[in-house]
């Protein structure tokens, strides 16, 4: 149930970025860099969550929508052109899910490391 979930994030996290990620003009992009906090962020909690197996499903969700979204639809429009920001947005928000994939799994567990030892 926790990773259908987790898809059902990846799915809303990946419209709501794709959406947002063009708003800024030409010298800074503020909607790419909030795009990119929300998947990095969205993705730190799917893998708190329950680990690996909602963080794939979290990025399944993700790239299905990022990739839905970049075809052109029934008038031709696109909502993720072919242009260098487009391409940031796709390629660089895979790129973070695979740094919170390669986190420490000590920042995701329930006891912190140095607890365990006997007072003196």
């Amino acid at each position: 149930m926790r990773t259908l979930l987790a898809v059902l994030l990846g799915v809303v996290m990946g419209t709501l970025g794709t959406v947002v990620h063009r708003f800024g003009d030409e010298s800074w992009y503020l909607g790419l860099v909030l795009a990119l906090a929300l998947t990095a962020s969205a993705g730190v909690l799917a893998r708190a969550w329950a680990g690996y197996g909602t963080l794939l499903g979290f990025g399944v969700g993700w790239v299905a929508m990022v990739q839905a979204l970049s075809l052109p639809g029934s008038g031709g429009d696109v909502v993720v052109p072919a242009g260098v920001l487009g391409m940031v947005w796709s390629y660089v928000g895979v790129a973070v899910l695979a740094v919170v994939a390669f986190l420490p799994s000590s920042w995701f567990t329930e006891v912190p490391a140095g607890r365990n030892r006997p007072a003196a």
